[in-house]
């Protein structure tokens, strides 16, 4: 979220989606595990302006600035075959491809190009896996694993 706009509790939202459209139609959101309900979403210059019911004045707004926005899975934007969500690839064990357990997810990175996957390993030491199909060679999210070819990171 970003900061108050005006007196009457409408804030400058800060879109972090790849999703253009996504707030059309949506109902509510949850900022800090509290649901708030939407009355509107306005266009505003280059960038957008969200009302919430019960944020009727501009310290209640301020109380909402820089806290994350979310929204419950059921109004997630659907994905095509291929595509995961980062919070669904957060946590996943990440393995090479004879099994051996490589470390967890601990936070997918947006460069532009290619997403990375910051993996951490047993000894705390952080390992940026670019997501490429040359690398990742599996994701599976309901058995919480990634599998990679370490090979590849070498020939990148």
């Amino acid at each position: 979220m970003g900061a108050p706009r005006g007196l009457s509790g409408e804030m400058k939202l800060v879109p972090l989606t790849d999703f253009a459209d996504r707030f059309d139609g949506l109902e509510e959101v949850f900022i800090d595990e509290r649901i708030f309900r939407i009355d509107y979403v306005k266009a505003v210059g280059a960038g957008l302006v969200i009302s919430f019911e019960g944020v009727n004045d501009r310290d209640s707004a301020r109380s909402l600035t820089n806290k994350l926005l979310t929204v419950d899975r059921k109004d997630a934007a659907p994905l095509a075959d291929g595509e995961f969500y980062a919070f669904d690839i957060i946590g996943l064990d990440v393995h090479d491809l004879d099994g051996t357990k490589i470390g967890a997810v601990k936070n997918v990175l947006k460069t532009g190009s290619n997403d990375v996957f910051v993996v951490v390993d047993g000894a705390g030491r952080e390992i940026l896996i670019p997501a490429l199909k040359a690398v990742v060679k599996k994701i599976d999210i309901n058995g919480g694993s990634l599998v990679i070819d370490p090979k590849m990171l070498e020939a990148i």
